[in-house]
């Protein structure tokens, strides 16, 4: 599951952000993995297997690299 995140893609978290929004989009991958609230706009980096335990459900696929044109 991990290996298929790349940065774009919107997934929906287990738990409500205090701003109560659960979806967030990948805006970095790491050691940590970056995610940014879509409400508030509030950025949080999670490690991989706290983010791996905390996601619920794929809202959207970013595009592969493979699938754009060149």
């Amino acid at each position: 599951m991990l290996s298929d995140v790349r940065v774009g893609d919107v997934v929906q978290m287990r738990k409500l952000h205090p701003c109560g929004s659960d979806q967030w989009r990948v805006y970095r991958i790491g050691a940590d993995i970056g995610i940014e609230c879509l409400k508030c706009e509030r950025r949080v980096l999670l490690p991989r297997r706290q983010f791996e335990k905390a996601v619920k459900k794929w809202l959207h696929k970013a595009p592969s690299d493979s699938a754009l044109p060149t």
